[in-house]
């Protein structure tokens, strides 16, 4: 690679990037703030929105999948619309590639691959990822960033900021302030592909001694901070199998499991994106084993306190003590807390809390579809806040409730049926945070990462 960035921020390439989403988001979002003040066709404006964002490769497309899945955020037509971009804008051509690959590892870059599929594989927001094999005949994964993606990260947030603004003159009982800036921070992250690659050896080293989770093995001699090259994970789509016996749901479904709360319990991690194209099932002997985590751009690393302040609220409902529940709030960031707002606030929690704290065998949310996962508490905390008064949501709850909610919805896609409470128990018997401090420090030390403050 060149020792010069010439796709650093370019304000060309913002330039070009304001007009494009602009144009696009403007008359929508016109037309949007229109229906919620006077009354109007909020699906046809919903489906607009989809269709302006849907042709826009790069975060404008990711950032509308993450406010899809933060229940209430946006009007339920918008968020449904929005949950139909599934990151498969139409992929670049074979010159284009040629000319990415060998701006990132040199003319004779073909030589230093057994093979190289110029078509790609799959398509994403970010970058577009292309099945290849090493010199040694080795299945690779390598995914490759389209240009300016820093660029237009920028330029797409300032757009994501009106929109944040329109939210909060319409909705003045939610803060999204700090949604704004969690959202900024991972979206910037998932550009460093060198970031993501120590992302996933850490949850290699993390999740090693489970056969029923693969994560792929980093190639860091082939890959570079806009070319990430991992050993290829073959795998069917986990909604193949939503008609699958039971046993075979409930083994994908403790797995996911597994792949999320062990990082988290382990090494104060969670794998923020519960995307349904980043997790493929594995199969051997013809039938379905486990599930490969495919991919680690948006990985939240937190600091051992949050994962404390995780558990004193679970204990907390588990056995009604208001004060750990104050303190797990507090200690999460929330502020000005008084008894109705703890109140409102727990409407939340004991639904996200609610399959972990009955011992017993159960899915996660009979008779709920997997769209509304939420809707109805969501829908609840909303009119109490507008009523009592307005919550700021800290930065780092963001990404952390995000992800409880895809999981759950996997699981609904599946319809498992597990003894939640017993697998959670298990990962957080004997919990310290001096113990979990220090298992932090030592994994991320191991990949090159730093410790959070």
């Amino acid at each position: 690679m060149a020792e010069s960035d010439r796709e650093a921020n370019r304000f060309t390439a913002r330039a070009s990037r304001y007009a494009s989403v602009g144009a696009n988001m403007g008359g929508v979002a016109a037309r949007m703030a229109a229906a919620r003040l006077f009354g109007g066709e909020g699906t046809t404006n919903a489906a607009a929105l989809a269709q302006a964002l849907g042709g826009l490769k790069g975060p404008i497309m990711k950032v509308a999948q993450l406010m899809a899945t933060i229940p209430d955020l946006l009007p339920p037509e918008y968020a449904a619309e929005l949950q139909k971009l599934q990151a498969d804008a139409p992929p670049m051509g074979a010159a284009f590639v040629k000319r990415r690959m060998m701006a990132e590892l040199g003319a004779d870059w073909q030589t230093r691959f057994g093979s190289f599929d110029l078509k790609p594989a799959a398509a994403a927001s970010l970058g577009q990822v292309h099945k290849a094999t090493s010199r040694d005949g080795a299945a690779l994964a390598c995914k490759l960033q389209y240009p300016d993606m820093q660029s237009a990260v920028e330029a797409d947030l300032k757009q994501l900021e009106v929109a944040f603004a329109l939210h909060r003159r319409m909705n003045t009982w939610l803060d999204t302030s700090e949604i704004k800036k969690e959202i900024g921070a991972r979206v910037r992250e998932e550009l460093d592909y060198a970031r993501e690659a120590k992302h996933a050896a850490l949850y290699g080293s993390v999740l090693k001694d489970f056969d029923t989770v693969r994560v792929p093995v980093v190639h860091p001699d082939l890959s570079t901070k806009r070319l990430l090259t991992l050993g290829w994970l073959d795998g069917a789509r986990i909604l193949s199998f939503a008609e699958a016996p039971v046993e075979i749901r409930n083994r994908i479904a403790q797995a996911m499991f597994k792949a999320w709360w062990h990082p988290f319990s382990r090494a104060a991690v969670i794998h923020g994106d519960p995307h349904l194209g980043n997790y493929t099932v594995f199969s051997e002997g013809g039938e379905a084993q486990g599930i490969n985590l495919l991919d680690y751009g948006c990985v939240r690393i937190f600091h051992p306190r949050f994962v404390g302040g995780v558990v004193d609220l679970y204990r907390g409902l588990q056995n009604d003590e208001h004060d750990r529940v104050v303190h797990a709030y507090e200690v999460w960031g929330f502020k000005r807390l008084d008894r109705k707002t703890i109140d409102i606030l727990n409407i939340w929690a004991r639904f996200i809390y609610g399959p972990l704290l009955e011992d017993r065998t159960r899915t996660v949310a009979d008779g709920v579809k997997p769209g509304a996962y939420g809707r109805r508490e969501a829908f609840s905390v909303h009119q109490a806040l507008k009523e009592h008064g307005p919550v700021t949501v800290p930065q780092e709850f963001v990404f952390m409730d995000r992800a409880a909610v895809g999981l759950g919805a996997v699981f609904l896609h599946l319809r498992s049926e597990l003894n939640y409470h017993r697998l959670f128990e298990a990962e957080i018997e004997h919990f310290s945070l001096d113990s979990l401090g220090a298992r932090q420090k030592s994994a991320l030390d191991a990949v090159g990462l730093t410790s959070p403050a």
